[in-house]
């Protein structure tokens, strides 16, 4: 079983066989994929009284591709073996560029009205999903693949899908583990794709503690509260589990299409397992802070058992009125979600929400759509959790492409008020862009002297361009401003004094140039464009 989860086994097959007159060429893509789930508790060996079992799956992917020409047989397989949950659902870029299986899946057809030779026809079709594969809810806000991020983003898990009389029903789960290493007991989970090395507090290189997720730097001063000596956390919040990823979920989606409108709801309920913050080290040789996993039961006075489990409930409208002739087309998207039960962290959630509200207006090459979002935040004088994460979504394409809030950079704790408005002209290959953001906090934050900042944080100004050189060809340019106000670097906990803000630019600028190729090597052009 393959332990480094981005490795792939390459199996070469090159055989001789019997010798043909045929000049013809033969070609083969085969493909098979295995999952395997097993609760283990005494596997190999005995394990002592109380513990607890061990349950995983594990998947087992091949593609095989087959040549024969004239008197050579070549074969190629390629294998990948993994745990489901081994590495996070979308890496960072401190992971590094890595060779790995973005999709591996297989779908079975339980119920089909229109299939003659299935007997099952409850329904008008059903069907089972498993492995890994990406996941796709109305507009990505909360659940998506994440297309933008070069690494983006796959859920191992299990998917029933059910359609019935306009109706669409989806259940899925995943259970995430490390490893099936023999003689591991309980199901503890360490959420999150570990560096081998990391630095401690005196910014000397040492070896990442095991069962830990190191703080910044590994706690450096900026981590680490002068008075106390204790990890400060001053990473703000962001999507994708953040810091830490699910240990398991739970989600159900349901949608119906009346005319031209579209009625949505998403429970999504994902679990995260318990930690301790903890340190390695010493004074002399230096500390390495970070979060401690381990197996569940009680250690060092902490009870590790159970996860904490957070819950994101809602609905979302999307409509659309009239059509391309006379005054133009309408359409008009609202949706609101509710966040409950403790975060990651382990704090009680209360009042957290989210809404949404947009209306496009198209005429001919032309769309214009203003809306406000609103993602509600902490107010500095509660201690309780208020702020609501937007899940497993793609940030990038609703809250500026400069990725400042709820991305891989992080957030503010405050939340999120964002007017905005985007213009947009496509014809046959091309579509211009430009988006305007106001960003504002949703709740009030304090500086480290209790002073309330003001809750304007900036603006953001993006300009795109796509153009399609060909069937498989195509091209993207960008460029974004953000002309960020004083209160940005608080915010985002880049500073906690007004000296330390001052030392960060206000405007930022990003461009960016892609070219994207999407060949289809199995295709024929039609004769009649030959």
């Amino acid at each position: 079983m393959a332990k480094n989860l981005n490795k792939w086994h390459f199996v070469l097959v090159m055989v001789l066989c019997t010798i043909t007159n045929s000049a013809r060429s033969q070609f083969t893509l085969t493909g098979q994929l295995r999952t395997r789930t097993e609760v283990r508790n005494g596997f190999g060996n005995l394990v002592i009284n109380g513990s607890k079992s061990a349950a995983f799956t594990s998947q087992r992917t091949r593609l095989a591709f087959g040549y024969t020409v004239d008197r050579l047989v070549f074969g190629l397989s390629i294998q990948d073996v993994r745990v489901w949950g081994q590495d996070a659902s979308s890496i960072s870029n401190a992971d590094g560029n890595k060779l790995m299986v973005h999709e591996a899946w297989a779908g079975l057809v339980l119920a089909n009205k229109a299939d003659s030779s299935i007997q099952f026809k409850l329904v008008d079709m059903m069907t089972l999903k498993v492995g890994r594969q990406e996941l796709i809810y109305d507009d990505s806000r909360l659940i998506g693949n994440l297309d933008w991020l070069q690494q983006a983003r796959r859920f191992d898990m299990a998917l029933l899908k059910t359609i019935h009389k306009g109706w669409q029903v989806d259940i899925g789960y995943a259970f995430n583990q490390n490893t099936d290493a023999a003689g591991v007991t309980g199901t503890a989970y360490v959420p999150a794709n570990l560096p081998a090395t990391v630095k401690n507090s005196l910014g000397t290189l040492v070896a990442t503690p095991a069962g830990m997720i190191t703080l910044a730097a590994g706690g450096n001063a900026a981590n680490v509260s002068t008075k106390t000596g204790t990890p400060v956390f001053l990473n703000p919040p962001n999507t994708n589990g953040g810091t830490q990823d699910y240990k398991s979920f739970t989600s159900v989606y349901i949608s119906r299409l009346f005319a031209q409108t579209k009625f949505s709801g998403l429970f999504f309920n994902d679990h995260f397992g318990k930690y301790k913050l903890d340190s390695v080290g010493s004074q002399i040789a230096g500390y390495t802070y970070g979060r401690r996993f381990i197996s569940a039961g009680k250690a060092d006075d902490f009870d590790y058992s159970g996860t904490n489990s957070r819950y994101t409930y809602g609905l979302m409208m999307n409509s659309t009125l009239g059509n391309g002739i006379g005054f133009g087309k309408i359409s008009i998207q609202a949706a609101y979600y509710a966040q409950s039960g403790k975060d990651r962290d382990g704090v009680t959630m209360k009042n957290a929400y989210h809404y949404t509200i947009s209306a496009a207006w198209q005429k001919g090459k032309i769309t214009v759509m203003p809306g406000y979002d609103v993602l509600s935040g902490n107010n500095s004088a509660t201690a309780q959790d208020e702020k609501f994460d937007p899940l497993y979504g793609t940030p990038h394409k609703f809250w500026g492409y400069m990725d400042y809030f709820y991305a891989g950079t992080g957030s503010a704790a405050g939340g999120l008020n964002n007017p905005f408005v985007k213009v947009k002209y496509t014809n046959n290959a091309l579509t211009l862009g430009i988006d305007y953001h106001h960003f504002s906090l949703n709740k009030d934050m304090a500086k480290a002297d209790g002073t309330i900042i003001d809750k304007k944080l900036g603006n953001e100004i993006d300009l795109g361009m796509n153009y399609t050189i060909s069937r498989v060809t195509n091209i993207e340019l960008g460029y974004s401003t953000m002309f960020a106000t004083s209160s940005m670097a608080f915010a985002k906990g880049q500073a906690v004094t007004d000296a330390a803000a001052d030392n960060y630019r206000k405007t930022g600028n990003w461009f960016y140039a892609s070219l994207k190729f999407t060949p289809d090597f199995l295709y024929k052009k039609p004769a009649k464009d030959k």
